[in-house]
This record gives C-alpha cells, sequence and structure tokens, in this order.
C-alpha cells in the first residue's frame, strides 16, 4: 500500500535520492516540524519526498532496521517504507513505524509533542494507547552524529 500512496502525492512533491542527500533532508524535516533530530534513525535511506501541499511526507531505505533508544531502552523498527502526513510538532498516520513492548511489536501511527514545555513526546497507537518519553531521548548531539557516521564508513 506504501508504494501506491507514494505514488498518489509524489506530483508537487520534493523528491532527494542518494544516501548522503537524503539524511540530510530527513533532518531538515525534523527540524522544520519541531520534533526531535533522532527520531529517524534511518542511514541507507534511497529517497525523502516531501509534498508541503498535503504535509505527506516518505522515506524509502534500502531494507527494514532496528534502532534502540538507548537513554529509554525502547526497541523501534523502521519499514523500507516510512510515511506520515507531518505539521508543527506532529507526525500523524504513520506507516512503518512500530515499537517493542515486552514481547510483541506495536504498530505507531501518530508522534507528537502537545506541549513543548513538558520536555515529553508522546506515541499513539491505532488502538488510542499513548506512551510519552522525554525529548531529550531522540534527540542526537553533533558528535553523536559523527561517531554513528564513521561506524557506518568503517562497516
Amino acid at each position: 500500500m506504501s508504494a501506491q500512496f507514494i505514488e498518489k502525492h509524489r506530483e508537487n512533491a520534493e523528491v532527494y535520492t542518494g544516501a548522503e542527500i537524503c539524511k540530510q533532508k530527513s533532518l531538515e524535516l525534523l527540524l522544520e516540524i519541531n520534533m526531535p533530530n533522532g527520531l529517524l534513525p534511518m542511514n541507507d535511506i534511497e529517497e525523502v519526498g516531501y509534498n508541503r501541499t498535503t504535509g505527506f511526507v516518505w522515506l524509502i531505505q534500502k531494507k527494514a532496521i532496528q534502532h534502540k533508544f538507548e537513554k529509554i531502552g525502547k526497541l523501534v523498527s523502521y519499514d523500507t517504507h516510512v510515511t506520515a502526513f507531518v505539521e508543527n510538532q506532529k507526525m500523524k498516520k504513520v506507516h512503518g513505524v512500530k515499537a517493542k513492548e515486552l514481547l510483541i511489536w506495536i504498530t505507531l501511527n501518530e508522534i507528537y509533542i502537545d506541549d513543548p514545555s513538558s520536555g515529553k513526546i508522546t506515541f499513539g497507537t491505532p488502538t488510542g494507547i499513548s506512551r510519552s518519553y522525554p525529548i531529550s531521548a531522540f534527540e542526537v548531539e553533533q558528535k553523536e552524529k559523527e561517531n554513528e557516521k564513521e561506524a557506518e564508513e568503517k562497516k
């Protein structure tokens, strides 16, 4: 379904291809919508698209990945196609992102910051259940980014 949905929003969208520019554009997008810069820790991104008219965003990566947010001990899975509708401090109708709770994977469909002064970011599921965590758990400092890049280059 994701590929068809992307095609529907491709017209009038900004589309970028290539790992380096896609990583840069995904970070710029997070900053633009006032979300933590480590929220999309994807490295082998092949395409990023953003339709500003509809707010639709997509990221296509070579293979699905899992990332552990160390500060909160949560494992998150990012599918090959990650899509969402974005606005300031919100990502709605998210597809392609799951979080591990105990022994099961839970689909996430919204990510938002209701009150920036609270320092909390909330992750919601299609069933209406949500959890909040410190925004700082999803922030990556510049030095960490450089270390990650060096580790990737050594692989």
